[in-house]
């Protein structure tokens, strides 16, 4: 059972951290850019103010908000209206990320001081460095970085006219 079991449980974890580092890839940014904006130094101020548990009490308000989302989507999705459906799951699962994201870069420390958090940020991180050990997961992780390579190339290439086109462009006048 187990020889049958472990590469579908690996598929399904590769997969998993394959979408969630397409999803880390599009919120690290918006979280650096909404870090930077002024209307946010108030509340940073505030996050930073707080003590270690109402700081780790702070990490289930995106949670809660953020997580009915998903059943909404999925009934979006499945009475016909995908684009909607699928539009309101990317935004609420980056808005959470994004959230989640900057509560904790704030608060790293703070919540360290907690020994139950550092230890099972501990046992996480270990845990992630094992799975990382495993070739599916290096396959997955290149694949990742070639997906994240060719959408930012094109992305790059959709921004800036090509000579072709400048040359058509310039022809037609």
């Amino acid at each position: 059972m187990n020889r049958i079991l472990k590469p579908f449980v690996f598929l399904v974890a590769a997969i998993y951290f394959l979408v969630d580092a397409v999803f880390l890839t599009l919120a690290r940014p918006i979280a650096r850019r909404l870090a930077d904006l002024w209307i946010f130094d108030r509340l940073r101020t505030w996050i930073v103010s707080l003590r270690p548990y109402p700081t780790l009490a702070l990490f289930i308000v995106p949670v809660l908000i953020l997580e009915p989302v998903k059943p909404v989507a999925a009934y979006l999705t499945t009475t016909g209206h995908i684009v909607g459906g699928l539009t309101l799951l990317l935004v609420g699962e980056l808005l959470k990320l994004v959230l989640i994201e900057r509560l904790f870069s704030i608060s790293r420390d703070k919540l360290m001081s907690i020994a139950a958090f550092a230890w099972c940020y501990d046992k996480l991180y270990q845990a992630r460095e094992w799975a990382e050990s495993f070739r599916v997961w290096q396959l997955a992780r290149r694949l990742s970085l070639f997906a994240r390579y060719s959408v930012r190339t094109y992305v790059i290439a959709l921004k800036t006219p090509s000579q072709k086109q400048q040359h058509l462009s310039w022809q037609r006048r």
